[in-house]
């Protein structure tokens, strides 16, 4: 994918199965299975997968090896070798500082242990965006998160995001999390309309949001997609995803979207989780919702346009 960029793609959901195996030796744990081959069917969802919950559970076996500062440098080094290799220019790597303290390290260590894995060439750049996480009882974690964010910004990290099951943790209960954002002059995108549907997408909006994770439920709502195609504000589809957690039943929004005039950038997501990559992304794109020449070349110029 000659100077492809890649603005939504999650550290843990796209490392390679040697990868989980050289950490898991290194580290003592114990995997289901040591063949690569078969490794793999562990860290990618099925194909008829259920919901975004299920598809959520692949990430528990990548995230038992990234506990370490060598874990979590290495698995910064994976994703950028491959995406680097596959052409990509560009990529905006997210990952959740707070998933990786299990085993005593801080949200402060594990972020500099990301940070040194990067690869920043002149052929090749990687750029992180810290994630907070949609959980029960966590806003002092998210709150220091954010402060990381604050910290980091311009030494390797971009933004901030906020993941995780949409559903259950409504996007309307992290007000005082993307308020403190806002004051630290930290930008964000924010996961909304795609496990739950337009209203997410607009209090999303309202914290700040320069960006949208996913939001391919916009179209429900005519008002929205006005106010998204007015601002120009980038949605960061990732159709394999979309498809794998019933975000979308159906025709896939994609072209629709574009000709509505909104800002959508086309991303992978998981690369490892959905069993794609961003070559796969645009083909699909191309052979199967019948998007033109032209509509392929606006997607790359929104990437772009809409890069941290």
């Amino acid at each position: 994918m000659k100077n492809g960029m890649d603005l939504h793609l999650h550290l843990d959901g796209s490392l390679t199965p040697a990868y989980v195996i050289r950490q898991a030796k290194k580290q003592g744990i114990e995997l289901p299975v040591w063949d690569e081959k078969e490794l793999v069917k562990y860290m990618t969802a099925p194909v008829d997968c259920q919901d975004l919950n299920e598809y959520l559970e692949k990430f528990d076996l990548p995230c038992s090896v990234m506990q370490t500062e060598d874990g979590l440098t290495d698995a910064a080094q994976d994703v950028c070798k491959q995406m680097k290799e596959r052409g990509l220019s560009y990529v905006e790597i997210r990952f959740a500082p707070q998933l990786h303290t299990k085993k005593g390290l801080t949200q402060r260590q594990v972020v500099d242990a990301v940070l040194r894995g990067l690869i920043c060439d002149e052929s090749f750049e990687a750029r992180v965006i810290l994630c907070c996480m949609r959980m029960k009882d966590n806003e002092k974690e998210n709150l220091e998160t954010i402060q990381l964010a604050s910290e980091y910004l311009g030494k390797g990290v971009v933004a901030a995001d906020l993941a995780g099951a949409e559903a259950l943790f409504p996007t309307s209960s992290f007000g005082n999390v993307f308020q403190k954002a806002k004051e630290a002059g930290v930008p964000f995108t924010i996961h909304a309309g795609e496990a739950d549907g337009p209203e997410s997408i607009w209090t999303a909006l309202g914290f700040g949001a320069q960006r949208i994770g996913h939001g391919v439920r916009c179209l429900e709502d005519e008002k929205l997609v006005e106010y998204l195609r007015e601002k120009q504000i980038p949605l960061e589809v990732c159709p394999t995803s979309n498809f794998q957690t019933k975000a979308v039943k159906g025709e896939y929004p994609l072209k629709k979207m574009l000709e509505k005039g909104l800002c959508v950038t086309l991303n992978t997501d998981n690369t490892t989780v959905s069993g794609t990559t961003l070559e796969k992304e645009f083909d699909i794109a191309e052979n199967q919702l019948g998007l033109t020449r032209e509509e392929i070349m606006t997607l790359k110029k929104n990437a772009e346009k809409a890069r941290f």
